[in-house]
């Protein structure tokens, strides 16, 4: 083999190699990779200590028994935080009484805006039994690092700021285990079954 067919055989195989990890990629966060991924993502999740909009303290031990979505976000988001926080009402008024049997958490990345009140004004157009949680700092960031998000501050031109952070809703176990990326895309009726599934 000549030295120019090696080097087209070896830019081949880098591309195609990239191919395979951007498509993974792709897979892992629209929610279609097969479930449970594997044993690197199931470090995903942990420990946390937080209040809720109503000042109630809330632990991940509090979430055990039962399958949960996590969302995190904050209520200064324009567009991905409502929607997503829309379309998790929209499921757990298609499960009815079966809502009970599961929980959903949009756990704030701007705990310097996002007060238990604050949290409770935007809530209330949402479905009760999506519950917010904040914090401290402190406390948010160690939730923000067990679920391994990306969250940052972005300055606005204005002096104010907005919030740049993952949007992956997390379908965790009843042991508290990750499961995979929820996908919302799909209709409300193929979603309450999945999650069903983990009752």
């Amino acid at each position: 083999m000549n030295a120019k067919a090696s080097r087209i055989l070896l830019v081949l195989g880098a591309f195609l190699s990239g191919l395979a990890l951007f498509i993974g990629a792709i897979l892992f966060v629209t929610g279609r990779a097969p479930s449970p991924i594997g044993p690197a993502v199931a470090a995903v999740g942990g420990p946390f200590h937080l209040e809720d909009q109503n000042g109630k303290p809330v632990t991940d031990a509090d979430m055990k028994g039962k399958p949960f979505l996590v969302f995190f976000g904050f209520t200064h988001c324009p567009d991905i935080c409502p929607t997503t926080l829309f379309e998790m009402s929209q499921l757990m008024k298609q499960l009815g009484p079966d809502a009970d049997r599961t929980a959903a958490l949009f756990i704030t990345v701007d705990p310097e805006r996002d007060t238990p009140k604050v949290m409770k004004d935007y809530l209330s157009n949402f479905d009760p039994h999506v519950r917010g949680l904040t914090g401290d700092p402190a406390a948010v960031n160690a939730a923000i690092r067990a679920y391994r998000v990306y969250a940052k501050k972005v300055p606005l031109e204005n002096g104010g700021y907005t919030m740049d952070h993952t949007a992956v809703v997390y379908l965790m176990d009843k042991d508290g285990h990750f499961v995979a990326p929820f996908d919302m895309s799909r209709p409300v009726q193929a979603e309450a079954a999945d999650l069903r599934r983990y009752f």
